[in-house]
């Protein structure tokens, strides 16, 4: 393990990096392996496939969204022909899902090149989409494998109409940036827990941010027992490896008084055992290594906002440590103090992000901020309640949480608002502490969020728990099986848009 860990490299994606370039019919580049074009549902077939519709439905395709075909043709690169559906109801979202069809279909090919669909209405939120598409649906992780199956896409040709090749190139270096923020979250969190420590990735986070225009700062034991964060330093107690909390800060072009202010925290549990509430032996414990999927999304996003030119200070916490068992463990029943003053009673040791995530919070409030989002695989309530597709939003600022529903919505990572409903707010009372980490045996995830909700101040915040969508069973569309990297893609595209909220828009008990 000590010569693996020396040479491990936690993220192999980020270098390994796609060329993509955008050009008309007439330039095709003479060494592509394979050509995708688009046929839609209700239209002609392009007269380059060579083939009439009764042809391609007679081998099944029907050219709806999903659906892809390799066409035999007598001279030039083979061809995919890909389904758009119908071509008024095409969205970005569409176009990802059709590109992924055709670069599974071509996973034998590392140069690939695909006809957009829609000629010179193929604008700037189509080619980011179809680079998103093609490129997420061929990530494997390659960090610890000898001879990996599946081939990576070294080449990607967009073929545009020569009308919109501006915004398509402006969305094409848009999607290589989402792809290369989802890689990396993917990365982080398919990485094995006994090699990618707390202090392992605070190393990584401080070689990668100065390529990234990002400043890093790293708090070991000593300086967080100094800042008083006895949340994380509590969680890390049962550990032999210490814990880290790092800070990163990404300020853009021209920033000054009027720039927006968002504050990013991240739950980075790097292997979760349970604690002394030790977890079953099942498929779930033995997913627990992605327990640091919200630091990763974080860490990854945060690593490509110079590149997005995103208009907005954002500042992030990631708060890592692992959770595990041992004669030094936090005990159920044992009070911890979280950074400013507030004190936990531990009911249930498995319940440990939101105690490393409270000191952050706290610390989120003690700067100027507008608002704050933190991001999670927080509880198996809300994947018993939404499944593996969509995650939670919580929040106490509705303004704040639409932003967020919007962003997830373009980049087709579904959230969906649950209710902060403070009449449970009482079944985390305490007879020795301020609040207990847990309340009772229902309404788990609304437990958690309301707990979060003590740390925030007042300031608008937001939750999102992505439990039940940082694992993919199997691969499917652009989502490759593993570990998910949701949440990276979805704080990019929030924190370019992000606006302050106005004051008095609070979040919806709703029950």
């Amino acid at each position: 393990m000590t010569l693996l860990a020396e040479s491990f490299d936690p993220a192999p994606s980020w270098r390994a990096q796609t060329s993509i370039a955008v050009v008309d019919s007439t330039d095709l580049p003479a060494d592509i392996e394979l050509l995708a074009v688009p046929v839609s549902s209700t239209g002609d077939v392009p007269a380059e496939v060579g083939m009439a519709w009764d042809r391609l439905r007679g081998a099944g395709f029907t050219g709806r969204v999903g659906q892809s075909l390799l066409v035999s043709v007598p001279s030039g690169p083979p061809l995919v022909v890909y389904g758009v559906g119908d071509p008024a109801a095409l969205d970005a979202a569409g176009v990802r899902d059709a590109a992924a069809a055709f670069a599974r279909a071509a996973g034998k090919q590392s140069r690939l090149a695909m006809v957009l669909p829609g000629g010179d209405r193929a604008g700037e939120d189509h080619a980011q989409a179809a680079v998103e598409g093609a490129l997420l649906a061929r990530y494997a992780y390659r960090g610890l494998r000898k001879a990996p199956e599946e081939v990576a896409v070294t080449e990607l040709t967009l073929v545009a109409d020569p009308r919109s090749r501006t915004a398509v190139e402006s969305g094409a270096q848009r999607g290589a940036a989402y792809v290369r923020a989802a890689s990396l979250a993917r990365d982080l969190a398919n990485g094995p827990p006994s090699l990618l420590t707390a202090a392992r990735i605070a190393e990584y986070a401080q070689a990668l941010a100065p390529e990234c225009g990002l400043s890093a700062e790293v708090f070991e034991r000593d300086a967080l027992v100094e800042l008083g964060c006895g949340g994380l330093l509590g969680v890390n107690a049962g550990s032999v490896d210490p814990p880290r909390m790092i800070k990163l800060k990404y300020e853009p072009a021209g920033d000054g008084p009027d720039v927006p202010r968002l504050t990013l925290v991240g739950k980075g549990i790097m292997y979760d055992s349970g604690g002394i509430a030790l977890k079953p032996a099942d498929a779930v414990h033995a997913t627990m290594k992605n327990d640091m999927s919200g630091a990763g999304a974080i860490l990854a996003a945060m690593s490509v906002l110079r590149d997005v030119a995103c208009p907005v200070a954002v500042t992030a916490y990631l708060m890592c440590t692992d959770n595990m068992p041992s004669g030094s463990a936090t005990k159920l029943g044992d009070v911890l103090s979280i950074r400013g003053g507030m004190t936990v009673e531990v009911v249930n040791t498995d319940a440990e992000g939101r105690l490393v995530m409270a000191d952050a919070l706290v610390l989120a409030t003690e700067e100027p901020v507008d608002a704050i989002v933190d991001i999670a695989t927080l509880t198996g309530a809300c994947m018993r309640a939404l499944g593996t597709r969509i995650a939670g939003v919580f929040g106490n600022d509705q303004v704040l949480v639409d932003q967020v529903k919007a962003a997830a919505d373009r980049v087709d990572e579904p959230v969906w608002q649950l209710p902060m409903a403070r009449r449970y707010r009482s079944e985390m009372d305490s007879h020795v502490a301020d609040i207990k980490n847990m309340g009772g045996a229902n309404g788990a995830a609304i437990h958690a969020a309301l707990f979060l909700e003590e740390f925030v101040a007042g300031r608008p915040w937001a939750h999102i728990d992505i439990a039940g969508t940082a694992q993919n069973e199997s691969s499917t569309g652009w989502q490759s099986a593993g570990c998910s990297g949701f949440g990276a893609r979805l704080l990019v595209e929030f924190a370019v848009n992000f606006s302050r909220p106005q004051p008095g828009k609070q979040g919806d008990e709703r029950g």
